[in-house]
């Protein structure tokens, strides 16, 4: 505080705040001294009832007086209060928005100039990205997935959604910023919600002049290659000056009351305060046949195996107590490595009667790991489904060779008795470390050096067996394995021995099978359960996530110990 009063020309040069406020006391507050003791409450402009014409001169409409304009004689300003308003106003617009409130406690001039809305604006745009204009903001300016959530049922004439629109043109951005960017930026981001089993992919961002949580859903199965789709589930805005208003978009009547909790760090909750709304006039049954085409694209007449039919009447049941009143958990992006075998990320993959279904794919050295964000009764989401070996790549044989189970089998089973064969060497090894250590004062050096150099000879096997494999080799799945998609390519870059988690209804009995992990092309791969006798194909989620990307490693693999923890 000292630096901005010297800033402002009330440091040494022109009077110390004592000195100032007597000799203002002496003027009968006729002098124009800056006050320093400004109201927290009036932070960001807040309580300013300077007219007009001031506010005029702030935003440049008229000129300013030559002794304003530069200091006395022509010298040069010697603080901040001798620039002109219109500088000040670029200066304070560049600084974050946290960092405004204590400036506009420095004195009357800096709580005055940050009153100008241009300053918010900036902010916004800077900081949120939001770029709409409040005052010609209309229904065609917003964005389209923002029409979208306004009109989520196209049957409804727009005019019922016009009379919910906020009157922004009596907004200013400072509200929109302090009372909704950063009221709630804490919810910005990636998500998990917590539905049981099923789980979910949640995506909440600033879109247009709203914060709306956007649900992810894979495509209809067993269409991988399809783009994802997305549906609002809630929506944050001003309704009127310096109150954020909460809506819950579930449901087929528009949007209704909701309410948002942030529970602790990230975690928070939502609430539906009229679940009337998500009631269909039909019952039950209406509600059922609506959810079905839009979770699968068809009826329930066009699904003939009876084993799915119970998956997904099952599914509907357990989802649809909890009427969009829900907690969700940060997820994060897995960071990526030149290292990398290819781009981390999500992906969606078939998952035989239980659909499509997101995995997130990521790198730990010399394993890949795939852990489910969406799941199923048998395997939840939060699991680790598949684990790869990338120090153990598998040459396969040629294309018709490959069409015999049986061979492919025997091929997998000896790289896992080989890699069991190295678990049991690398523990006896440890033990052995353990020994010595208990035996002498210092570990044996020759021992651990030896231990060092198998691991070196590893790693230099598995660049010089990555660097001969072929660009590109002809791939066929075996006759018997079972395939949700038959337009899977037939040529592939690399396979590697790995692992995928199986169990019985309920996660009962869960266990890891060996299988084949094929790596298609920088957007594809697939995984070939052996005991199963089935295939799975995952292709790329090619959305740009807002806010979700890990700040360290070391979050993100705590974040991924924590999901998998609440799925156990």
């Amino acid at each position: 505080m000292a630096v901005c009063a010297r800033l402002c020309g009330v440091g040494p040069a022109r009077g110390c705040r004592r000195r100032g406020a007597a000799r203002e006391q002496r003027r009968g507050n006729a002098d124009s001294e800056p006050d320093t003791d400004t109201d927290p409450e009036e932070a960001g402009g807040g309580g300013v009832t300077e007219d007009d014409e001031a506010a005029e001169r702030i935003e440049g409409g008229r000129p300013l007086p030559p002794s304003v304009e530069a200091g006395p004689a022509g010298r040069a300003p010697l603080s901040l209060l001798e620039l002109p308003p219109e500088l000040l106003v670029q200066i304070f617009g560049s600084l974050p928005g946290t960092d405004l409130p204590s400036l506009a406690r420095v004195c009357t001039t800096f709580r005055r100039i940050l009153s100008t809305d241009t300053i918010w604006r900036r902010r916004c745009r800077e900081e949120y990205g939001v770029c709409e204009n409040l005052r010609k903001l209309e229904i065609t300016g917003v964005s389209c997935r923002d029409v979208y959530a306004k009109r989520i049922n196209p049957r409804v004439k727009s005019g019922r959604f016009m009379r919910i629109l906020p009157d922004y043109e009596h907004m200013e951005y400072r509200d929109v910023y302090t009372c909704l960017l950063h009221r709630y930026r804490h919810i910005l981001g990636l998500w998990q919600p917590d539905i049981g089993p099923y789980g979910g992919l949640l995506n909440v961002v600033v879109d247009g002049l709203f914060i709306i949580g956007w649900m992810y859903l894979p495509p209809h199965d067993p269409h991988v290659d399809d783009p994802m789709r997305f549906k609002p589930l809630f929506r944050i805005h001003l309704m009127e000056r310096k109150c954020a208003t909460v809506e819950c978009m579930y449901g087929h009547k528009g949007p209704h009351n909701g309410h948002i909790q942030i529970v602790k760090k990230d975690e928070f909750s939502t609430k539906c305060n009229q679940t009337d709304h998500h009631r269909m006039s039909g019952g039950r049954q209406e509600e059922f046949r609506t959810w079905l085409r839009e979770e699968w694209g068809r009826t329930l007449e066009d699904i003939f195996h009876e084993h799915m039919q119970e998956l997904i009447l099952m599914k509907f049941i357990y989802t649809s107590q909890y009427d969009n009143c829900l907690t969700y958990r940060r997820i994060y992006l897995p960071p990526s490595s030149p290292e990398d075998l290819i781009q981390p990320g999500l992906f969606k993959g078939t998952y035989g009667s239980h659909g499509l279904e997101i995995v997130m794919l990521s790198f730990h050295g010399k394993k890949a790991k795939g852990t489910k964000i969406t799941g199923d009764p048998n395997i939840p989401a939060g699991q680790q489904t598949v684990e790869i070996d990338l120090a153990h790549p598998l040459q396969l044989p040629d294309i018709e060779t490959l069409r015999d189970f049986s061979e492919l089998s025997r091929i997998v089973l000896e790289v896992q008795e080989q890699v069991r064969r190295e678990e049991q060497q690398r523990e006896q090894r440890q033990e052995e470390q353990e020994h010595s250590l208990q035996a002498a004062s210092q570990p044996a050096s020759p021992l651990a050096g030896e231990g060092a150099e198998g691991e070196e000879t590893a790693a230099g096997a598995e660049g010089t067996t990555q660097d001969k494999a072929p660009a590109s080799q002809p791939f066929v799945l075996p006759t018997g394995v079972i395939s949700r998609n038959e337009d899977y390519p037939r040529t592939c870059r690399v396979c590697f021995y790995g692992t995928g988690l199986i169990a019985g209804h309920g996660f009962t009995s869960p266990e890891r099978t060996p299988g084949v992990f094929v790596l298609f092309d920088d957007d594809r791969f697939g995984f070939i359960w052996l005991e199963l006798k089935s295939f799975s194909l995952y292709s790329r989620i090619k959305v740009s996530f807002q806010n979700a990307q890990a700040p360290s490693q070391e979050a993100f693999d705590e974040m991924l110990k924590n999901i998998q923890f609440l799925a156990t």
